[in-house]
């Protein structure tokens, strides 16, 4: 393939991936929304009333889930396409950490909410489970902390994957790489022993990798990528 049309492609994946960025956040941030507006209240019992009542806030979210896991798609060979060059191998094990990220995200998230959904607005009765069930399948389903994170470490592996091939292809300004190395390697370190239990990963540690994928889509999206320093043989 002749040089030019490689260059011309992987200036397409990274308009193809800014876009990506900036949608996938803005798509999560409309979901989380919607989701704490309809279990904001306290207890199962609670909680099950409120969704019943903003019923319409857990379909659409569904329909959000759907999204951000097809944007997880979307960029996962969107960067493996801007960065395959440089390390084909490397880029595509980043590729299957995102891919991993929104197929667990499809595979856990949706049904999660139609369950909560159904728990909600069905009612005793035929079809229905009893109230005692109700309520306990209800709180299990209100503890998704372990599938979310299990989805996040897989993305956080990508993301520290994909940027470690920016930086070193110099390919976006080296501090804005650096940024996502750093933030990536932190929430890969944080995430596991959240999942085992030794401690709460708060939220500000969320922030960095924020600001970098908000930055490195407008980036994407308006610069494109630079010419890859490829590795000497």
């Amino acid at each position: 393939m002749p040089n030019r049309t490689v260059e011309t492609s992987r200036q397409f994946y990274a308009r193809l991936a800014g876009f990506t960025f900036l949608f996938y956040m803005a798509v999560g941030s409309t979901l989380h929304l919607l989701m704490n507006q309809a279990t904001n209240a306290e207890g199962t019992v609670a909680i099950l009333a409120h969704i019943a009542d903003h019923a319409a806030n857990v379909r659409i979210s569904v329909l959000l889930s759907l999204l951000e896991s097809f944007s997880a798609l979307l960029l996962a060979v969107a960067l493996y396409g801007i960065t395959r060059i440089y390390d084909h191998e490397l880029a595509m094990l980043a590729m299957a950490c995102r891919v991993s990220e929104g197929v667990i995200g499809a595979i856990f998230g949706v049904p999660l909410k139609l369950g909560l959904l159904w728990l909600a607005t069905s009612g005793p009765g035929v079809g229905g489970p009893d109230v005692a069930t109700a309520h306990t399948i209800g709180a299990y389903l209100l503890m998704p902390i372990e599938s979310v994170l299990i989805g996040s470490l897989f993305f956080a592996v990508g993301s520290m994957i994909f940027s470690y091939l920016l930086l070193r292809g110099r390919m976006v300004p080296v501090l804005l790489a650096w940024s996502g190395v750093l933030a990536s390697v932190l929430l890969v370190l944080a995430i596991p022993l959240q999942l085992s239990g030794f401690f709460q990963v708060p939220l500000y540690v969320w922030i960095p990798m924020a600001v970098f994928q908000v930055v490195l889509g407008l980036w994407l999206l308006i610069k494109g990528v630079s010419t890859p320093t490829l590795r000497q043989p």
